[in-house]
């Protein structure tokens, strides 16, 4: 069977068209970075969220460039262990995404991890543009208003800074493991 020259042609500009439409997509996402305890189970919950698209451990908040998990276990380099979500706002909304940071951990425990307590293990909303900030201080607000808990919320929310990605062998930890999950909940 003979082609046609334009067969070729249209196949390209499927492919183009398919390329264009991944970084379209890519483009639209998000990201939202949390603390809330052994960053395995903040990553396990946040996988579960229809809309998050992909999920990385890593450091953030500490002073040191490049931390290795030994680093940020010292307890001398200030860093978090952190989960950096990437979702599609069109199919989750950042205040969905900050409800389940306060639904996963006890935010009124400074370093919120159970049997686990430590420095790396604070409570902290990272945003990563002023409108994320807004959000996520209007959930505090309103769940510290809403007399859930007796004791204040003690997450606190600042700017994000510096992402280190964690050693490979605590990406998707939990989930290569088969365990359940890290946390406390309230």
């Amino acid at each position: 069977m003979k082609q046609n020259g334009n067969s070729a042609g249209f196949l390209t500009a499927i492919v183009l068209v398919g390329a264009v439409l991944s970084t379209a997509a890519k483009a639209q996402a998000e990201t939202a970075t949390f603390s809330a305890g052994c960053f395995w189970g903040v990553e396990a919950a946040f996988r579960q969220v229809k809309g998050v698209t992909d999920t990385t451990v890593g450091y953030m908040g500490g002073t040191l460039k490049n931390p290795t998990y030994e680093d940020v276990t010292s307890h001398r380099t200030g860093h978090m262990e952190v989960c950096q979500v990437t979702y599609d706002p069109a199919q989750v909304s950042y205040e969905k995404l900050v409800s389940v940071f306060f639904q996963i951990h006890n935010p009124t425990s400074f370093n919120p991890d159970g049997h686990d307590l430590a420095s790396q293990y604070r409570s902290v909303i990272f945003f990563h543009t002023p409108e994320q900030e807004k959000i996520a201080v209007a959930a505090r607000d309103r769940l510290q208003a809403s007399g859930k808990f007796e004791k204040p919320i003690a997450a606190v929310i600042v700017p994000a800074t510096e992402f280190w990605r964690a050693e490979e062998y605590h990406q998707r930890y939990a989930e290569k493991h088969n365990l359940p999950s890290c946390h406390i909940m309230p």
